[in-house]
């Protein structure tokens, strides 16, 4: 049976003979944001099904591939969808597009997820920069044998999104005019939706926002020594608040609505991410 670094390396190798560049910047584009894709020029397509070792999307609103070429003056590659814990992946296979995306390059990482607002103060519609996290998946992705070849046994998480690119992330927003949250996203391992009664605790805790992503992926490009940022869509409130049912229908359709305003924030993000 192959080890992770033998599938890591046959990945890279069926990637790079896919694309004829090196991407400096990876994107993870969540539930109904994967239209950001479409800005990028020159792509270059590779279905998550034809990579060695590779999962498969199997969430609406995540088309299963990666997107690869020019943004913004950058050389990118994008998941136009995700893996999740809840879809019974194992984190090796979840992470696993973020160790491929190291070796063939990507210093800087940007995530995007679709979550439900803890935080009152926040409406649908707006987006938040993640300053901190708390998972709450119940799994580190961390677990079991550590390769040295990937990042240390015990990687430091005391700045996992980047400081310094979050505030000029707060004066690009200034400058465009849009909302701009900033806190906490809590990772559960879902498939459920939280009820009223944990919606209530994440906030004792600490959280602003609450999904079932982006934590894990987090946690590994810290380990591999990549820049990470992270950006939420704040699709619903999460249950208790507006006393009403939750669909994932919402999350997509809320998502369409801002659209614009993620696509403008994030073009303007990516020639700063160095």
């Amino acid at each position: 049976m192959k080890n992770l670094l033998d599938k890591i390396q046959e990945a890279k190798s069926y990637i790079e003979s896919k694309i004829n560049f090196a991407p400096e910047v990876g994107l993870v584009l969540g539930s109904g944001l994967g239209v950001l894709a479409e800005e990028i020029e020159n792509k270059i397509i590779i279905k998550y099904e034809d990579i060695p070792y590779f999962p498969v999307s199997t969430v609406v609103g995540h088309a299963g591939q990666f997107v690869c070429g020019d943004l913004e003056g950058r050389k990118v590659i994008a998941m136009q969808g995700r893996f999740h814990f809840y879809e019974g992946y194992s984190m090796e296979e979840i992470t696993f597009p973020i160790r491929i995306m190291k070796k063939i390059g990507v210093k800087n990482l940007l995530l995007t997820n679709a979550a439900g607002g803890v935080n009152e103060a926040y409406v649908p519609g707006d987006l938040m920069i993640i300053t901190d996290h708390i998972n709450m998946s119940g799994v580190n992705p961390l677990l079991g044998k550590n390769y040295d070849e990937l990042g240390p046994r015990f990687p430091d998480c005391s700045e996992i999104y980047n400081k310094e690119i979050n505030n000029k992330i707060f004066e690009i927003a200034k400058k465009l005019d849009i909302r701009l949250q900033k806190g906490v996203y809590q990772m559960n391992s879902g498939p459920t939706y939280e009820t009223p009664a944990e919606v209530r605790f994440a906030r004792i805790i600490g959280a602003d926002a609450v999904g079932m992503s982006t934590v894990t992926e987090a946690v590994v490009a810290r380990h591999s020594d990549i820049k990470v940022t992270g950006i939420s869509c704040i699709t619903n409130m999460a249950a208790g608040i507006l006393d009403q049912p939750l669909h994932h229908g919402e999350v997509v359709e809320t998502a369409n609505m801002v659209k614009k305003t993620f696509i403008n924030l994030v073009k303007n993000i990516i020639p700063i991410l160095k």
